[in-house]
């Protein structure tokens, strides 16, 4: 069959443009994956994509040491480009498993990647050559892949990573690059001999299947990996749009993880939730609207609607998935007594921040109940400006409180978050609990006019069904000793100088 050079270069063009649109996928999915197993996810896109671009540099040059049999050697960078990237995730979910050092694998990776893509540009450009002029050639070559590295941009954050996930995302693109190779391969085999057509014959059945059985098993697999690194058995784990959601069981008691971080267990959250609601409505007179800031789980909501003066309560959380579970999942529902099902209720998906900005409404009580500051998208939602937003927000005599983290594990950033909030204009009372299964934890309740510990003992808990909380409690949760670290030169939080999420990084973090 005498195949046109014009169908050559056309199916060659393709090849580079799935390329693109599988390269550039797999920077975002090793990157993500690197936001959620080492944390601060500007940092892991900024190395990610540095590391990538720069090992493709190195693979354009490394591409010149190869004189001959240029076709073959496309063809067997595009069947590990395939490879690679269809395993990227489960690699990385399997060893993040068994050791702290999963950063390895993913460098590992974007290196390889790197390099067989800088690879395939020269290779492709050279094998053009002899099709279109270098006037032509050059660009049509470098337009087809950036061409694709735009779609498969857009294809990453609408269709793979919120519907497809980490674990789906990168087979689907190993399949379309491993289809549109063999294509490129069957039509340029008359420039290869016969003796390594047969090696590619095999290759390519040998790489489909082992792709196929990778797709097939996907699921079980990163299960496997993600089982290894919880000591308790997952009954729950999804890929959001932003975050892992991972819920374990141990006997009776489940606990919910986000990127690996716990958030709750059901065995001790009330010791959390407690002092977080009680205090603060407790030293609110007018009670009528509150606002929660995270808290999908739905355990706060709970928690607020033992008291018949809220007449609303607005719970704004970034992921729609997260207050599906507080609604729906039997594990929440049993803990928060179908807390959001509640008419006072309204759940919205929005990040806090955004929401507070475009808001009209004022606040009695305003909680914030988020992630822990352990990278700078979270550290917004603790900075001077986001607490300015908070305080305009607040109404008079209202008050306001914020998980702060540990100020044992995470001196320095606890009273980072305190400093913060008295530059926004709050006056503040630091508290703390000793949660069985976090450890010490601690929350800043503040308000626009003074507060002091005693206001504490003017609490009445009477006809309020508590776990825990108590009178006794109640003044004993204001007083701290001397901090585990000097926090004489702590710095406040801004969004144009990020210090919260450094300090929680440098926290005290051996001790937990």
């Amino acid at each position: 069959m005498n195949i046109s050079n014009k169908k050559k270069s056309l199916v060659l063009k393709i090849a580079l443009f799935a390329t693109g649109f599988s390269g550039i996928v797999a920077e975002y999915v090793l990157s993500t994956l690197a936001s959620y197993f080492i944390g601060n996810a500007i940092l892991q896109f900024t190395l990610i994509v540095s590391i990538m671009l720069f090992s493709m540099g190195l693979g354009s040059r490394i591409s010149k040491s190869f004189s001959s049999n240029i076709v073959f050697y496309f063809v067997i960078a595009e069947l590990l480009l395939s490879l690679l990237v269809s395993f990227s995730a489960i690699a990385s979910y399997i060893i993040y498993g068994y050791t702290n050092n999963s950063w390895i694998i993913i460098y590992l990776l974007s290196i390889a990647i790197g390099l067989l893509i800088g690879l395939e540009i020269p290779f492709a450009t050279r094998i053009n050559n002899s099709y279109e002029e270098l006037r032509l050639n050059i660009s049509n070559i470098l337009e087809k892949d950036y061409y694709g590295s735009l779609l498969g941009g857009l294809f990453f954050a609408f269709i793979g990573l919120p519907y497809l996930g980490l674990t789906y995302t990168p087979f689907v693109l190993g399949l379309v690059n491993l289809v549109v190779s063999f294509w490129l391969f069957y039509v340029l085999k008359s420039h290869i001999s016969q003796k390594l057509q047969r090696v590619l014959w095999i290759s390519y059945l040998s790489v489909f299947l082992v792709v196929l059985g990778g797709l097939i098993f996907a699921k079980p697999l990163v299960l496997f990996g993600e089982q290894a690194k919880y000591k308790d058995k997952i009954v729950f784990s999804e890929q959001t749009k932003y975050q892992k959601i991972v819920i374990t069981k141990w006997s009776d008691w489940f606990s919910l993880y986000i990127n690996g971080n716990q958030q709750l267990s059901t065995f001790d959250e009330y010791l959390y939730h407690e002092p977080m609601v009680h205090t603060a409505l407790g030293l609110t007179a007018s009670k009528k609207n509150i606002l929660i800031l995270g808290g999908g789980d739905g355990c706060i909501a709970r928690e607020l609607l033992q008291y018949d003066a809220i007449e609303s309560i607005t719970l704004v959380d970034l992921d729609k998935k997260m207050i599906d579970l507080g609604k729906s999942n039997p594990i929440f529902t049993s803990i928060n007594k179908n807390a959001l099902s509640n008419p006072k209720v309204t759940t919205i998906t929005a990040d806090a921040y955004t929401f507070l900005e475009q808001a009209n409404d004022t606040y009695d009580v305003i909680l914030v109940d988020l992630p822990d500051p352990n990278n700078v998208d979270l550290n917004k939602l603790y900075t001077k400006e986001f607490y300015t937003i908070c305080y305009n927000h607040l109404a008079e005599g209202g008050t306001f409180i914020t998980q702060s983290g540990s100020p044992y594990y995470a001196t320095k950033a606890f009273y980072c978050i305190d400093k913060t909030l008295k530059t926004a204009g709050f006056h503040t009372l630091p508290i703390h609990n000793q949660v069985l299964t976090l450890g010490e934890w601690g929350w800043i309740l503040a308000k626009k006019t003074p507060i002091y510990k005693e206001d504490l003992k003017t609490i009445d808990l009477e006809n309020l069904q508590l776990k825990w909380l108590n009178k006794e409690t109640l003044s004993s949760i204001a007083s701290f000793g001397k901090p585990l670290a000097d926090t004489t030169g702590v710095k406040i939080n801004t969004i144009f100088e990020p210090t919260l999420y450094l300090y929680y990084k440098q926290g005290n973090w051996d001790l937990y």
